[in-house]
């Protein structure tokens, strides 16, 4: 896996380089993400990035032998992560720059145990919006995300709300293909309803081993993650705006926003409230999430960078403080406790990353 960590150029901040050692964060210096696609990524760094997230695979999990016995990898020590702190990073006030840490991490995970040299792509849901299984992301070739699953007829629509659906889309079955044909998923599946209970899935560290479902869903990309959908995501005047149209909780937009929109529309494992980690594709998926935020702080760092709503619950309930730049969070066996303040900034603390 010989891709160099792509670098280019206005900011200064202060990082640290991959060994730990302090650094001037620039523009030149940061680390670039770049979207999955042939002109941003070609085709043999790809397969560097998917030859990375099998390496993860094959590496022992960090938790203690039994205590999560589907677990079985450190790949899967992040879907595990993902769902033992779901009820607290989701529809709050710590969704953005928790997730945002939790792709570092997992961006550092494929550098330092499997030998990564590139960055974290993203997933640029405008583009790709109208056709998904045509996109280098979905199309099942052997650079991609693999592709759509096998038909499966049982596959009924969404239901969003009672009496509110949405069609369903061209699989719902195991994928058909691709360099994640074989890729297991050992969490779930879990009721999305259990959240707004703010219950936990019983007995969710259960080894449940199965295949990888994929239902891609062009009606929802295009409804969800619109051009038009986006930029009205980066219209947002105040960061209250910003989450209600990221999220769509409080609803102003119709429907889930463009994070929902871009889990739903790809089918069951990735529209696991709980455990979508466990579709690599999440990990893009949130890149685009973290590149919105990024692009939206930077419209108005002085009001934005450090600029916070909500409480640490899930549907931002009051029985959480309201987060605060010292609110301190933390990504279990994955990562140090970190202050909120500390991770707010793509060019500062223990990062040095723009996206292009």
């Amino acid at each position: 896996m010989g891709a160099s960590i792509h670098r280019d150029t206005d900011h200064d901040g202060h990082g640290h380089d991959h060994d730990g050692h302090d650094h001037e964060c620039t523009r030149r210096s940061a680390t670039v993400r770049r979207e999955w696609c042939v002109g941003a990524m070609p085709k043999h760094e790809r397969r560097e990035y998917i030859a990375a997230v099998h390496c993860l695979k094959r590496k022992p999990s960090k938790f203690e032998p039994g205590v999560v016995p589907a677990a079985k990898s450190l790949y899967d020590d992040f879907v595990a992560v993902h769902i033992n702190k779901t009820l607290s990073v989701h529809t709050s006030g710590i969704f953005l720059v928790w997730h945002r840490e939790f792709v570092h991490l997992y961006e550092h995970a494929l550098r330092t145990e499997c030998d990564y040299h590139g960055t974290q792509p993203y997933w640029d849901w405008p583009r790709w919006a109208h056709d998904l299984a045509g996109s280098p992301l979905f199309d099942g070739s052997d650079t991609s995300l693999s592709g759509d699953g096998a038909y499966n007829a049982s596959q009924g629509p969404y239901e969003i709300k009672p009496g509110v659906t949405l069609p369903r889309g061209t699989g719902g079955g195991c994928v058909l293909g691709g360099p994640f044909v074989n890729h297991t998923v050992n969490f779930g599946p879990f009721d999305t309803a259990l959240a707004f209970d703010l219950e936990m899935p019983p007995n969710w560290q259960a080894d449940t081993s199965r295949c990888l479902v994929r239902d891609l869903n062009t009606h929802i990309s295009s409804r969800f993650g619109n051009q038009q959908v986006v930029d009205r995501l980066l219209s947002g005047c105040n960061i209250e705006e910003f989450q209600g149209n990221l999220t769509s909780f409080p609803t102003t937009l119709k429907g889930f926003g463009p994070h929902g929109g871009g889990h739903l529309s790809l089918g069951d494992t990735m529209a696991d409230f709980f455990a979508s980690p466990a579709d690599p594709a999440f990990y893009l998926h949130h890149a685009q999430v973290d590149r919105m935020y990024t692009i939206w702080q930077k419209i108005d760092p002085e009001h934005r960078r450090y600029a916070l709503n909500g409480t640490l619950t899930f549907g931002y309930k009051n029985d959480t403080p309201e987060a605060t730049v010292d609110t301190i969070l933390d990504w279990g066996v994955l990562g140090k406790p970190k202050k909120i303040g500390e991770i707010m900034d793509p060019m500062g603390g223990d990062y040095c990353y723009r996206y292009e």
